[in-house]
């Protein structure tokens, strides 16, 4: 506990298979003194809420199958990647300071573009700026180690340059050199 979001996660993370890690997270909360305190460790996905229409950020817990966190992706741009490994954000909703701690970068990285992916939608339904069609946000992790690793696309689309879309255009660029 107290421990950086990430620190000490070698030593307990070797020897899973690569298809596990590939999933696997710690999540942490920042408690009001500053320090990051260790919720648990379990698998994220991200999927739609049951009864909704909304997509969320789901950990597991890898042990109980307990729910450690439930996270409406939203338009608001309050995720943040740190380094290679971590995704974090202020939750609004819950007035906390989150973190996810991935064991692998590529799963990081995985996660990172579908939550960029989504959000823009979410704008782009917000802004009413250009029709979006929908898509399957979100694919398998289990793709092969190499698919994920591979180099990104240099075509994707932007809205039409407006100023109502700058937040949009800024966003989907974002995202792609990260």
């Amino acid at each position: 506990m107290g421990e950086k979001p990430g620190q000490g996660r070698k030593e307990a993370w070797q020897g899973e298979s690569l298809r596990t890690r590939m999933k696997r997270v710690k999540v942490y909360r920042l408690e009001d003194n500053g320090k990051w305190d260790d919720q648990g460790t379990g698998h994220v996905t991200i999927d739609y809420i049951e009864g909704s229409k909304d997509l969320a950020l789901a950990v597991v817990d890898e042990e109980d199958n307990d729910t450690l966190l439930l996270h409406n992706i939203t338009p608001d741009d309050i995720y943040r990647k740190q380094e290679e490994t971590i995704i974090s954000w202020r939750d609004p909703e819950k007035a906390l300071e989150l973190a996810l701690s991935f064991q692998e970068a590529e799963s990081c990285s995985f996660i990172w573009e579908n939550m960029c992916t989504i959000q823009l939608e979410l704008q782009s339904k917000i802004l009413g700026s250009h029709e979006v069609r929908p898509q399957r946000a979100v694919k398998s992790l289990e793709a092969p180690r190499d698919s994920l690793s591979r180099g990104k696309s240099l075509a994707f689309e932007l809205p039409p340059l407006e100023l109502s879309s700058l937040s949009v255009i800024l966003k989907r660029l974002y995202c792609y050199v990260m």
